[in-house]
């Protein structure tokens, strides 16, 4: 397990807020939406938390989770994992085991809003106080669709979202979002966004700053190595970015920053990490935490390179304090695949161009052509 920090007493946590907390649900899917989830608790000082992990079938995934569901329970939170994905019966077995927990709950906590399961089990509860934390950039679409009305579709799905699964699942989907939208003035129904993320959130959304306060307390401040490192990216395989122009970019960063670590995202396939070693030398590295807690604990370079991606807004927030710099590398337009979203070059260009306190790398067709 990480050094983490002897967690200290909290102050304000008496009975009215301990029944409060026990009564506060929260679905996570990945390592990321369960430490943002941990986020919001230690802001919120919500002490008594029901954290339910749906778990995926995704081998890399499950063992991040693992362990910061043991993080969870070191916090005094009840964790509960679900094998949600677990075969065809499974789905209805989860629901079925979830509904009293959902009846009985006054607050939920979700980490992906996109998410079918999470829509489905939203249309179950009685819950009027609704908590959306982060998921990565794709809360910042997530609140892009909010605020237009329209409905919700992750950022890198192409196609009309119009096949016979979509319309069966649709009135499930309607009736989430309605859910996550604010009740009007005066309403009992409340709504609230806790980010990193640079967003506009729609009138009657809450929005609390993640500062990454629990992670910065808990663990470090990092040993720091001489050389940088690269944090990858799953473009390649969600279908957006061409393998080869990917490849080529990663050895001309490894050559220009002195990289020699390469820290893999948990759905990069072991084809591509095997390429990467043997056309650039880097070290891979499968972390296994989410990459704030990996950077805070250490050893991590002075300098972090990546990619358009959550970290570019994260890792400047659970670094403050060091003398870590981050810098993002612009996605070409020439890398993008033919079955790219047609929003996705203008998606990827605005998580770049709103991360606050990174350093920008314009990246050329010729130079990733190396």
């Amino acid at each position: 397990m990480p050094r983490q920090r002897p967690r200290p007493a909290r102050t304000g946590a008496g009975p009215e807020a301990a029944a409060r907390d026990a009564g506060t649900l929260a679905f996570v899917e990945s390592p990321v939406q369960l430490l943002n989830t941990l986020e919001w608790a230690y802001t919120a000082q919500a002490t008594a938390l029901t954290v339910v992990v749906l778990s995926p079938q995704d081998p890399m995934t499950r063992g991040q989770l693992r362990r910061m569901a043991e993080l969870a329970r070191d916090e005094g939170h009840t964790v509960r994992w679900e094998e949600a994905r677990g075969g065809p019966t499974a789905p209805m077995r989860t629901i079925g085991g979830l509904t009293p927990l959902l009846r009985r709950a006054r607050r939920i906590v979700i980490g992906d809003p996109f998410s079918r399961y999470v829509q489905l089990l939203l249309t179950l509860t009685r819950a009027r106080d609704l908590v959306v934390v982060d998921d990565g950039t794709a809360t910042m679409e997530f609140i892009s669709q909010l605020a237009r009305g329209e409905r919700l579709v992750r950022w890198h799905r192409n196609g009309s979202g119009r096949g016979a699964r979509d319309l069966a699942f649709a009135p499930f989907s309607a009736t989430a979002r309605r859910r996550l939208t604010p009740a009007p003035e005066g309403g009992r129904r409340t709504v609230g966004l806790f980010s990193s993320m640079p967003v506009e959130a729609p009138p009657g959304v809450e929005v609390t700053t993640n500062e990454f306060a629990w992670t910065r307390d808990r663990f470090g401040p990092p040993r720091l190595t001489r050389a940088a490192d690269i944090v990858g990216t799953s473009l390649v395989e969600t279908g957006v970015v061409d393998d080869g122009r990917y490849l080529a970019a990663v050895a001309a960063l490894a050559r220009t920053h002195g990289a020699t670590r390469y820290f893999a995202h948990r759905k990069e396939s072991a084809d591509k990490l095997r390429r990467l070693v043997t056309e650039t030398g880097l070290e891979i590295v499968r972390p296994d935490l989410p990459l704030e807690l990996i950077a805070r604990r250490g050893p991590i370079g002075r300098l972090i390179v990546s990619f358009p991606s959550t970290v570019v807004h994260t890792l400047p927030l659970a670094l403050l304090g060091t003398e870590v710099k981050v810098a993002v590398c612009d996605i070409d337009p020439e890398w993008l695949t033919a079955h790219a979203s047609p929003r996705a070059q203008g998606f990827l260009d605005g998580v770049t161009g709103t991360a606050r306190d990174v350093q920008r790398l314009p990246f050329t067709q010729r130079v990733a052509a190396g």
